[in-house]
Formats: C-alpha cells, sequence, structure tokens
C-alpha cells in the first residue's frame, strides 16, 4: 500500500508541476499571442484543470502517506522531545 502511494504521490506532483512550468513560461496570463493558446494540442483552460486536480490529487496522497505513517511521525517527535529535555 505505502509503495502505490508513493508513487502515485510522485505521478501526481510530477503532473502538476509540468502542468504548472507549461502555464508560467508558454501561456502566461495576460497575453494573447494571436489565435488560441494551445501547447501540445491543450488549450490554457485544459492545462489550468490539469494543473489544478492533479495537485488536489497530491494533496489526498500527502495527507494518505501522513496517515499511513502517522505511528512513526508521533514516536521520533516523543524521541525528539525527550532527548531535548536531557
Amino acid at each position: 500500500m505505502n509503495y502505490i502511494v508513493d508513487a502515485l504521490m510522485a505521478v501526481s506532483f510530477t503532473v502538476a508541476t509540468m502542468a504548472g512550468l507549461i502555464l508560467f513560461f508558454f501561456l502566461p496570463s495576460g497575453l494573447k499571442q494571436g489565435g488560441s493558446q494551445e501547447v501540445l494540442g491543450i488549450a490554457k483552460q485544459g492545462w489550468i484543470q490539469v494543473h489544478n486536480w492533479s495537485g488536489i490529487i497530491l494533496i489526498v496522497f500527502v495527507l494518505t502517506h501522513l496517515t499511513l505513517h502517522w505511528r512513526w511521525i508521533a514516536l521520533l517527535t516523543k524521541n525528539i522531545f525527550k532527548k531535548n529535555k536531557l
């Protein structure tokens, strides 16, 4: 389960990042460069949707990842504060 969550988290991160970079560098806001704005045959609004949904999916997988590792996080945090009291 952990491997699948991590792999899907990496995929959604990559998709969100690539869509964000395409929007930032190739389809900047405020510029109409004649005709429709498209990259790889996808209009700007399509890239915005890809970016937004992959970001939402990434958040879901990050929360799932944290839930799967919550016991480890809690124990590590407890040990860190316990060592600082000595």
